[in-house]
């Protein structure tokens, strides 16, 4: 048993207090996954390679630039993304014990709330021009032919889910940790 099973006994799969459910799990488990094709179709970027996109000059000329950058880009695109499996797993209630001053420690629901609703806030309006655009509402990116295009759909597409679905998963991380728990007819206390 770990310092943290001591301080907050858990009967849960995942180290929660409460179950999880069953889909919530999934969409945390499916966030960086949406996320990693356009990760992926980022990388030729790095090294000048503009994927059909009919852009002169986009990238910095330099690869002592531009690869520490796209290569840095994706790699916190997916931290951030795994960070979504905090809303559904123990160590998004309890701090894990190797963290300082806080190790082992009740995690304030509100401080995981706060961050998440903002992230997937961001990220849902960071998305929304693309995705407008390629409705024909402001300017979209052009493609030198219709298969560039259609690559870049197929990646770049999940990733605008990320933002909805950080907000589903606070949700119901928030209806976990912040509501009563429900007691079904003939249950005991």
């Amino acid at each position: 048993m770990t310092e943290i099973d001591e301080l907050h006994p858990t009967a849960t799969a995942y180290g929660t207090e409460r179950p999880v459910p069953p889909w919530a799990s999934a969409v945390a488990r499916a966030v960086p996954l949406l996320l990693l094709p356009q990760c992926l179709w980022r990388l030729p970027f790095a090294f000048g390679f503009e994927m059909g996109l009919d852009v002169d000059g986009a990238m910095p000329s330099s690869w002592w630039v531009s690869v520490p950058y796209v290569f840095g880009l994706s790699l916190i695109t997916e931290v951030l993304a795994l960070l979504s499996l905090g809303l559904v797993r123990g160590w998004g209630e309890v701090a894990p014990a190797w963290l300082p001053f806080t190790g082992g420690k009740r995690i304030n629901p509100i401080a995981a709330i706060v961050p998440a609703t903002l992230g997937g806030l961001g990220a849902t309006a960071f998305w929304a021009p693309v995705l407008l655009s390629w409705f024909g509402v402001g300017d979209a990116a052009g493609f030198s032919s219709a298969g560039w295009h259609t690559l870049a759909l197929l990646c770049i597409a999940p990733g605008m889910l990320w933002g909805p679905l950080v907000l589903v998963l606070t949700y119901a991380y928030y209806t976990r940790r912040c509501r009563p728990a429900v007691r079904t007819t003939g249950e005991r206390r």
